[in-house]
């Protein structure tokens, strides 16, 4: 059940805190073997808490203000885990867009421009089979080559010739589409 990092050191207790355990020990002194009903238990100590005056709060008080002090003092020496989460900077890069963002970034227009109303989620599931089923791997693979480029140099320049070319393949494949089920929808016809 433990979570976390184990040498951190235990957190502070309250006032409340200490004077149920207070009360514990007490129960366990009178009743050695009597098993604690929690919830009887809790309640009866939080009667009890609310009817103590100020000054019989105080002790449990001082108890607190020393365990906090304790907490401050070992919080100052923990180091937090080492493989803890690091913090991002809001100044630093952003990671470079993946070969599949890319191709994305170029084919949306068309997607949307060849299909008006279509839904967001839609458009990225028509992307997402236009990628599975590029049957050019260079094509993917040049997609993938403009991020390593990104990476090394910092920048990237998507605009350039294999990218039309790759938008020129996918056109082909949709004109060939297109046609395979006219020619099948007219056999049809014929039937």
């Amino acid at each position: 059940m433990a979570k976390g990092d184990p040498k951190k050191p235990k957190g502070k207790m309250s006032a409340y805190a200490f004077f149920v355990q207070t009360c514990r020990e007490e129960h366990k002194k009178k009743n050695p073997e009597v098993p604690v009903n929690f919830a009887e238990f809790s309640k009866k100590c939080s009667e009890r808490w609310k009817t103590m005056s100020g000054k019989e709060k105080s002790k449990f008080d001082e108890m607190a203000k020393a365990d906090k002090v304790r907490y401050d003092r070992e919080m100052k020496d923990y180091g937090p885990a080492k493989g803890g989460k690091k913090k991002k900077d809001p100044n630093g890069p952003k990671r470079p867009p993946s070969g599949f963002f890319l191709f994305c970034s170029e084919f949306r227009p068309k997607i949307k421009s060849t299909n008006p109303g279509i839904s967001i989620g839609d458009v990225a599931k028509k992307l997402g089979e236009m990628w599975n089923n590029l049957n050019d791997t260079k094509l993917k693979e040049k997609y993938e080559k403009d991020v390593a480029d990104y990476k090394s140099k910092g920048k990237f320049d998507g605009a350039k010739g294999p990218a039309k070319v790759a938008r020129k393949k996918v056109e082909e494949e949709d004109e060939e589409k297109e046609e395979e089920e006219e020619e099948e929808e007219e056999e049809e016809e014929d039937e």
